[in-house]
């Protein structure tokens, strides 16, 4: 039981891989900061009316959150590659925890511009005013008219209110920003310490040493741009002989006609060694050798997902 939950919570080390996910996260969250602030200048506009103001406030701190979640999911490698392992093998040879704490890491990745998006917003303040200004208890207002409710303080996010009401405005609103403030600070807080105890975990759950994991990260990184390079010149090539074979001439420019001289293409890749690089990978050994990728996997020869009795397959995976 204890080997397979310290199995499982390897899947930790989704997060943050290396310095390239974490500077990433860095431009996403300074490119959010910017899109927020550029949406508060130009697109918000409080309606300071009963019943509107609080959908208006809360769709302007949830909907382009949500957006940015969904964008955040799509743009995650591990999205796809979860969908074409479940489409061509299923979920059989992860664990139920496995499974969960895999899609937690996607959740994690992409929740890094959202979660920056409400705490600027949060910061700032104005949508949050505009959503809670007619909940404010008049009663808490000193020597507020009592005549006076929800109508007149939904109207306290805008300039255009009632001189004798300027100083019940400007309570409010100091009121309303100091609690949105205290939960943008808060969020950080929790944010940060979830950040922290997730790179402590990682390590400590992390079943390489630091030098072979930075070698991971650098062969995986020159895998995917050589493999990108030669697939793009690959599929150039072999484009070129199908048009030529159809027209019977193709119309090459020098590098290409060099390209095409210099690597001679005999066919295409067969679909299942396709599908047998394509996936989720889960970091293996075989015979006490690491196996770094799915492409090196099928280069070795190792056939199967699952642990073997001449292999040791651990859940930490590639990122």
């Amino acid at each position: 039981m204890a080997a397979l939950i310290a199995e499982n919570f390897r899947f930790l080390s989704l997060f943050f891989k290396s310095k390239d996910v974490m500077i990433f996260n860095g431009l996403v969250a300074l490119g959010t900061v910017g899109s927020e602030e550029l949406f508060s200048v130009v697109a918000f506009n409080c309606p300071c009316s009963p019943a509107r103001n609080y959908i208006y406030g809360l769709a302007a701190i949830g909907v382009p959150a949500l957006a940015l979640f969904l964008i955040g999911v799509i743009w995650n490698n591990h999205t796809w590659n979860l969908v074409a392992e479940c489409h061509k093998r299923g979920t059989k040879n992860f664990s139920a925890a496995a499974t969960f704490l895999l899609f937690g890491s996607i959740m994690g990745r992409a929740a890094v511009a959202p979660v920056t998006w409400s705490v600027i917003s949060l910061l700032r303040g104005e949508a949050y005013i505009c959503a809670l200004s007619e909940f404010v208890r008049p009663s808490s207002l000193d020597k507020f008219p009592a005549e006076y409710g929800a109508e007149v303080l939904a109207t306290f996010p805008c300039k255009d209110v009632p001189a004798n009401f300027t100083k019940f405005r400007d309570e409010v609103t100091r009121r309303l920003r100091y609690e949105s403030q205290l939960f943008g600070w808060l969020l950080i807080g929790i944010v940060a310490v979830l950040v922290f105890l997730t790179k402590c975990l990682k390590h400590c759950c992390s079943p390489l040493s630091y030098r072979q994991e930075a070698y991971w990260a650098q062969y995986r990184s020159n895998e995917d741009k050589l493999f990108r390079r030669t697939a793009e010149v690959h599929s150039r090539i072999l484009a070129a002989k199908n048009v030529k074979h159809f027209f019977g001439f193709v119309a090459l420019d020098k590098e290409e006609k060099e390209l095409v001289q210099e690597f001679p293409v005999e066919g295409v890749q067969p679909s299942p060694q396709w599908n047998a690089i394509t996936g989720v990978y889960i970091y293996r050994e075989n015979k006490g050798f690491p196996l770094y990728s799915r492409l090196h996997k099928w280069a070795k020869g190792v056939e199967g997902n699952g642990p073997s009795p001449e292999g040791h397959e651990m859940l930490f995976l590639a990122s």
